[in-house]
């Protein structure tokens, strides 16, 4: 007996201590529902990421611009009054750019609307200026509005936050969504790993009871479990980022090929593809805990 005592731990994790219990990436249908949630929360996690990178683009792009109409029926008056409003606005504080959109330029944003032939009639249309605001230099916007209204009390003036805070509120509330949805994917694999490492044990009752006979501890016994369950859950991780991956990329092209901007923006940054690569190794870590936790206690309350 002290011979098997004193050399337990070493028979434990040699090759005969680990063919003990059967282990494999097709051991049971464990490594399958792993990877079916690794799938899911691959996807979550992009979502989360790709609708962060559109908010910050938001945030920093289309919230700090403002658009400016001239509505006016006699033309050399409207452009008299467009290029004065561009000469005030530019000299204005916390102003970093601006512009007058050409008309041309208006001519094509109206063709999906009006046809060709209307586009192209003499149909007037308003003078338009775009006004881009220094970071952090939004709050100049009334203080350019009061200007412009001064100057042209017909002009109006949109602010771009205005008509997309229902949109940027939408993408929050669908990023907190789709961490909520990492966070109970992540929680459902731990509870399968639980489940699994109960049923081990109880099959494997007999072949338990006789390595403690020869000395083996609970955290010896719980290593083996450790190492079988932290293999399927490697290998579920990796399917499941796998066919997630496709997905991505499949999707990702159909919004490039949409061709908007707005949409467009809803992208997988690079950085993202590094964290999404880490979730089958956090995935592993956390099977690999479960299972030494699970395992140990039920060990601790059968003896």
């Amino acid at each position: 007996m002290a011979l098997f005592g004193r050399g337990s731990g070493n028979w434990l994790t040699s090759a005969a201590g680990r063919r003990i219990l059967p282990e494999g990436w097709l051991s049971g249908p464990m490594p399958w529902v792993i990877a079916i949630m690794m799938f899911l929360m691959v996807l979550a996690a992009a979502a989360g990421l790709a609708l962060g990178y559109a908010a910050r683009g938001l945030d920093s792009h289309v919230y700090a611009q403002a658009t400016i109409q001239i509505v006016d029926a006699n033309q050399p008056r409207r452009d008299a009054v467009a290029d004065r409003l561009v000469t005030m606005i530019a000299e204005q504080p916390g102003v970093a750019s601006v512009r007058r959109i050409g008309e041309a330029e208006i001519t094509e944003l109206l063709r999906p609307w009006l046809g060709g032939g209307l586009a192209d009639s003499d149909l007037p249309v308003p003078a338009m200026i775009d006004v881009v605001f220094a970071e952090g230099a939004r709050q100049a916007l009334p203080a350019v509005a009061a200007r412009v209204k001064a100057i042209a009390p017909q002009a109006r003036v949109d602010d771009h936050a205005q008509w997309l805070a229902p949109l940027s509120g939408l993408i929050g509330a669908l990023r907190w969504l789709a961490m909520v949805l990492v966070l109970l994917m992540a929680a459902a694999a731990a509870f399968t790993v639980v489940l699994a490492a109960r049923a081990a044990l109880n099959t494997h009752q007999a072949t338990i009871d006789v390595m403690h006979h020869l000395g083996s501890t609970d955290a010896q016994i719980a290593q083996l479990f450790q190492r079988r369950i932290a293999t399927d859950a490697l290998f579920g991780g990796l399917v499941g980022l796998l066919l997630a991956s496709f997905v991505i990329l499949a999707v990702g092209d159909r919004i490039a090929r949409v061709g908007s901007d707005l949409i467009g923006s809803v992208a997988l940054p690079g950085f993202a593809w590094f964290v999404l690569a880490l979730l089958p190794l956090a995935g592993t870590l956390l099977a690999m805990l479960a299972a030494r936790l699970t395992i140990i206690l039920a060990l601790r309350k059968r003896l």
